[in-house]
């Protein structure tokens, strides 16, 4: 019998898939009723209900995940893992036909075969940079 920390990596890691093909419904199986995300995009409502307000958010995207990294212990799975996409906007800048790469940390809480909580942290900087966008100081 495998141990709760491989067992949780198989969970971590089929939600990876899911999220690469875009499987809302699928993914929503896989979290808990009180499920909360940090480092996305504010004010999600918890559970299922927040996984499809999360994709809502993102909008129409290609995207496919690659896992670098991952670790497990207790309950927790931390993911390294490496996304390239396509979406049509990211944080308002357009992103039609501009392929980005960019990197993620995900830590899952896992408990009775669900993920009960995601903290992530991403370069969203670095995708918007890929996308064109500039920094501007202010003169002062």
């Amino acid at each position: 019998m495998a141990s709760l920390a491989d067992q949780n990596k198989t969970i971590a890691r089929n939600w990876f898939d899911l999220v690469s093909a875009g499987e809302v419904e699928e993914i929503c199986g896989l979290t808990a009723p009180t499920w909360t995300m940090q480092g996305g995009p504010p004010n999600l409502p918890s559970g299922p209900a927040g996984v499809r307000e999360l994709f809502r958010f993102v909008g129409s995207v290609e995207q496919q995940w690659t896992i670098d990294d991952m670790i497990a212990e207790d309950d927790k799975v931390a993911v390294r893992a490496t996304c390239t996409c396509t979406q049509d906007s990211f944080l308002g800048i357009d992103g039609r036909g501009k392929q980005q790469v960019f990197a993620a940390i995900f830590i899952h809480r896992i408990a009775g075969g669900l993920i009960q909580e995601t903290w992530r942290s991403a370069n969203d900087l670095g995708r918007v940079f890929q996308l064109g966008a500039t920094l501007v100081t202010g003169e002062g």
